[in-house]
């Protein structure tokens, strides 16, 4: 749809004292910043990477080809409703992965594909795909990239290898791993900085209510209502991370009382680590698409725990930890919990996915025109095996990614996870002759 105004463009900010607010696609405003002399333009498309630590449950992670098409095993149902939009990637592997002694550490380089350096001091592992799109990408965004987490790195090591290895999924340059932001009010603050660094203690709404009632005259009934729904979206992901670190801070003073927060203002919260593993895991993820959302970034990284995580997610129903689930030596007890993260894992995974889905960009939607991939460094947790890794990929890449399908390079004699890689940074616009150890991007993802 042609825009109705002239003077406004995709780069519009609602502004207030310290922030900047940008907004979703709109029909009313010119597209994604077009020229004046091209009023319509594609929406950008977005790369992000989602990982979980401690591997999955070999026995019921993937897909098979049904009488119907393909068919979800039992870990991957939560992504029913999304199923015209995934491609279940089988068989592709690191093959330096398998080289020498640890069985955690020297799986860290997903994203690179060169050898983790054996060494508690001088780290290297290699620059990653998602920063090399970042270079070239993020040129264009206020971030450059998003990384996030939710567990700092450890300090420690075993069998020679440093466990910052373990913590870091996205690396800046061949010795230095991209910081991570774990804290959700300082990654959720990261998409609407000015430049000003002013401290704020009053919600963000608030600051830019001026500036959007000023533009609601400028938008279509349409837009004012999506609007409307983007605006309260930002207030209740504001809400939660208040609420979070309320709780977290009575946790620690030995009182569970939750409060009960309003639509009202209230007064930035300080700086926490929400007390639920899960809350945390979701409100990061929520942070990711909305920066997608804003076109504050076009490429994210998102490690929902660390490998050789220990988090419980006991709320969830699991009992125990994660990577002392994952060694279950096939006990049914601890299998069935192992079983039961994996899923849970699925579910919030689905439901980020869901919300892009629903976000419109025009023609498409968000999720249409961006690159999600879901991954662990590890295939059978239990037996440290990365002989072949659990990799998804959701979206539609705007256009060229074709999903709904079970891609199976088992019996390729040339299956490495690097030539995935180059084929999503083609899809983003970078191309290399070569990346880690692959000199060919597969050829089969559209």
């Amino acid at each position: 749809m042609k825009s109705s105004s002239t003077n406004l463009t995709r780069r519009h900010f609602l502004r207030g004292a310290g922030v900047a607010l940008g907004l979703p696609w709109l029909e009313s405003i010119r597209s994604w910043g077009a020229p004046e002399s091209c009023i319509e333009q594609a929406a950008p498309r977005r790369a992000a990477v989602v990982f979980m630590g401690n591997g999955v449950n070999p026995h019921h992670w993937g897909a098979v080809n049904g009488a119907t098409g393909m068919e979800f095993k039992d870990s991957l149902r939560p992504l029913e409703a999304l199923k015209e939009k995934i491609l279940v990637l089988k068989g592709l592997w690191n093959p330096t992965t398998v080289e020498g002694p640890g069985g955690h550490f020297p799986k860290m380089n997903l994203l690179a594909g060169l050898k983790v350096k054996q060494t508690t001091t001088d780290i290297e592992i290699g620059v990653t795909m998602d920063q090399l799109i970042a270079r070239s990408v993020g040129l264009k965004t206020p971030v450059q990239s998003l990384v996030l987490g939710t567990e700092a790195p450890g300090y420690g090591n075993e069998d020679g290898y440093t466990s910052t290895y373990s913590g870091h999924l996205s690396w800046a340059s061949p010795t230095a791993p991209a910081p991570k932001e774990i804290y959700p009010q300082q990654a959720f603050d990261q998409l609407f900085e000015d430049g000003s660094k002013r401290q704020r203690d009053k919600s963000l709404l608030d600051l830019v209510r001026g500036d959007a009632q000023s533009l609601r005259k400028s938008l279509s009934q349409r837009d004012t209502k999506k609007m409307d729904e983007y605006l309260s979206s930002v207030r209740e992901l504001e809400q939660r991370i208040q609420r979070a670190e309320e709780f977290s801070q009575k946790e620690t003073s030995g009182n569970g009382w939750l409060p009960t927060v309003q639509a009202a203002t209230f007064p930035r919260p300080d700086a926490g680590i929400p007390a639920k593993p899960e809350e945390h895991m979701a409100l990061m993820l929520d942070i990711l698409v909305l920066a997608f959302q804003m076109d504050r970034t076009r490429v994210a990284t998102l490690m929902l725990n660390n490998d050789l995580s220990g988090m419980n997610l006991a709320a969830a129903g699991v009992k125990g930890g994660l990577h002392e689930l994952s060694h279950h030596s096939n006990d049914p007890t601890r299998l069935a919990a192992y079983q039961k993260a994996n899923e849970f894992h699925m579910k919030l995974w689905s439901g980020a996915l869901m919300k892009m889905q629903n976000t419109n960009e025009g023609e498409r939607s968000l999720l249409d025109n961006s690159i999600v991939m879901f991954c662990s460094s590890l295939f059978d947790g239990n037996a440290h095996d990365s002989r072949q890794l659990p990799i998804l990929l959701a979206g539609g890449g705007g256009g060229s990614l074709r999903g709904g399908r079970l891609l199976d390079y088992s019996a390729d004699p040339n299956r490495k996870l690097c030539r995935l890689h180059m084929a999503i940074m083609e899809r983003m616009g970078v191309r290399m002759g070569h990346f880690g150890d692959a000199d060919t991007a597969l050829s089969d993802l559209a």
